[in-house]
C-alpha cells in the first residue's frame, strides 16, 4: 500500500510538472505577436510613404493605400489573437499574472478563467481577423454582372449575422440555452 502511495505521488508530481511545457506556445506567441506587430506597422508606414509620393489616378492610390492600412489592421488583430492565446494559456496552466491583479487595474479583456472562456474570446478575435482579410479582398473585387452583386450582398449579410451572434448581449446565448433546455426535456 506504501509502495502504492509513493508511486502515486511520484506520477501526480511528474504529471503537474508537465503544465509547464505550454510555456512553449506562450513564449512563441509572444514572439509571434512582436513579428505580426512589426509587419502591420511596416504596412501602415508603406501606406504612408505612397500616400506622400503618390503621382498619377487617385483612385488606384487610395485603393492601393486601404489595402496596405487594412492588410497592417488585419496583422495586428492576428497579434492580438496571440497575445489573448499566450495570456490565456499561462494563467490556465501556469500561473496567474499578479501584476496584472495589482493596483486594482481593470483589464477584464485578458481575465481566463476557464478553457471555454479562451476560446470565446479567441473565436470573436479570429471572426474580426476574417471580416478585416474580406474586407481588403473585397476592395480587390470588380462586379461585373449583377449575380456577383447579389453574392457580394449576400456575404456582407452572413458577415452581419455571425457579428450579431458573437455579441454577448444579442439572443444567441438565449437561442442556444433554449435547445439545450428542450434537448434535456427529451
Amino acid at each position: 500500500m506504501r509502495r502504492q502511495r509513493k508511486l502515486e505521488q511520484i506520477v501526480e508530481g511528474l504529471l503537474w510538472s508537465v503544465r509547464f511545457l505550454t510555456i512553449v506556445p506562450v513564449f512563441f506567441g509572444i514572439i509571434s505577436t512582436i513579428v505580426l506587430f512589426a509587419i502591420g506597422s511596416w504596412e501602415i508606414i508603406h501606406a504612408v510613404s505612397e500616400f506622400l509620393h503618390f503621382e498619377g489616378n487617385p483612385e488606384k492610390y487610395t485603393i492601393e493605400i486601404m489595402k496596405d492600412i487594412i492588410g497592417g489592421i488585419d496583422l495586428y488583430l492576428m497579434g492580438v489573437v496571440l497575445i489573448l492565446f499566450s495570456f490565456g494559456i499561462y494563467e490556465l496552466f501556469i500561473s496567474k499574472i499578479d501584476i496584472a491583479r495589482s493596483e486594482n487595474q481593470e483589464i477584464k479583456i485578458l481575465e481566463i478563467k476557464s478553457l471555454e472562456q479562451l476560446k470565446d474570446k479567441l473565436l470573436k478575435v479570429i471572426v474580426m481577423v476574417l471580416v478585416v482579410g474580406f474586407f481588403k479582398r473585397v476592395m480587390e473585387i470588380e462586379i461585373e454582372q449583377p449575380l456577383e452583386l447579389l453574392y457580394f450582398a449576400m456575404s456582407i449579410l452572413l458577415i452581419a449575422a455571425s457579428g450579431y451572434f458573437l455579441h454577448p448581449s444579442s439572443g444567441s446565448k438565449k437561442l442556444l440555452n433554449v435547445d439545450r433546455v428542450s434537448q434535456e426535456e427529451h
